[in-house]
């Protein structure tokens, strides 16, 4: 198949690879013309350093690489998938799938990234999320890891599922697309949230209440909102929870640590040198939440944190100084 992947970031390269060793023709799409020529040249990707780019893959900055394409991959960071989703609309058609492998929930809107496609795109043709725990340093390694590709619309998610698929990257399908976006989305923020309690040198105890109860929230808001709760015992919901919680290669873990060991909140960001989506998924979750009534004490405890200043000392305390209650939602038999 023909396949423009749009984002030369690690994730969107590391898929790029994936397409190319699948056998696909491959274009892919920098923001920067600089950049796109560097990687044509060098065949090596800063974000990727242990990895050599196949041959194969075309480099482009013109976003007019979109016309004639079967597939185009979404892999902007969440802040600039509607203007790039606008600006590729007339190069569409009906026979095309786009895929939106970016992880957010768009500031503003509180819109699923897909949502936000469709929106910008005018819903030309069909919108396929595909996500799960999957560094991209790994990915382009060839280490093995699996993913779910999710729509409602079970041709788009299993062509997409058989476009990536191979003996290292395994890819399973779903329809619950509501609720393999939410999981990608707010893992983001539980892993700010799991860096920052490592940063105040608690313990493995602490990491996995906090992963737990985390998850627990995050499968509230998703079936409130649609989606369904089994799909947070999956590859997007605890799978992501996982790898993203516990792993250095988390920008999100790793900011986390910094305002734990008391860096200043936008200083810690930055320094991170790349979009740390959690930061603004947790603005979008709290604003869900409030929306259709759902309880969510460690997002809105991280809200605090990053938005309002308040120390994590206090919120951590706090939180186990809630009124105690069950555990299963469901309470006794």
């Amino acid at each position: 198949m023909k396949v423009a992947v749009l984002g030369s970031g690690g994730w969107g390269t590391a898929l790029a690879m994936v397409l190319a060793d699948n056998g696909h023709q491959v274009t892919l799409w920098s923001f920067f013309e600089e950049e796109s020529r560097t990687l044509k040249e060098t065949l090596t990707n800063p974000l990727l350093p242990e990895v050599k780019l196949p041959a194969s893959i075309e480099y482009t900055s013109d976003l007019s690489c979109v016309a004639g394409q079967e597939v185009v991959v979404m892999a902007t960071p969440s802040f600039g998938v509607r203007g790039t989703a606008g600006q590729i609309k007339e190069y569409l058609t009906p026979d095309m799938t786009i895929v939106s492998v970016s992880k957010g929930i768009e500031k503003g809107t509180s819109l699923r990234l897909t949502q936000v496609i469709q929106e910008a795109t005018g819903n030309i043709c069909p919108v396929v999320a595909l996500s799960g725990p999957s560094h991209a340093e790994e990915v382009a390694r060839g280490v093995p890891t699996g993913v779910v590709s999710a729509c409602h619309d079970r041709a788009a998610a299993e062509k997409i599922q058989d476009l990536f698929l191979n003996e290292r990257f395994r890819v399973y399908s779903s329809s619950d697309i509501v609720g393999v976006e939410l999981g990608a989305a707010l893992k983001n923020v539980m892993a700010l949230c799991s860096g920052v309690i490592t940063g105040m040198g608690y313990g493995d105890n602490t990491k996995a209440m906090l992963m737990t109860r985390g998850l627990t929230e995050v499968a509230r808001l998703c079936v409130a909102l649609g989606g369904r709760k089994d799909t947070m015992a999956g590859l997007a919901g605890m799978g992501d929870l996982i790898v993203t919680c516990t792993s250095l290669n988390s920008r999100n873990y790793r900011a986390g640590i910094l305002i734990g060991q008391g860096t200043p909140v936008q200083e810690a960001i930055e320094s991170i040198g790349a979009v740390v989506e959690g930061y603004y998924a947790v603005d979008s979750a709290c604003e869900l939440a409030a929306a259709v009534g759902v309880e969510m004490p460690i997002a809105q405890a991280a809200y605090q944190v990053l938005y309002q200043g308040r120390p994590p000392q206090e919120v951590v305390v706090e939180l186990m100084h809630r009124k105690k209650s069950h555990e299963v939602e469901e309470g006794w038999i």
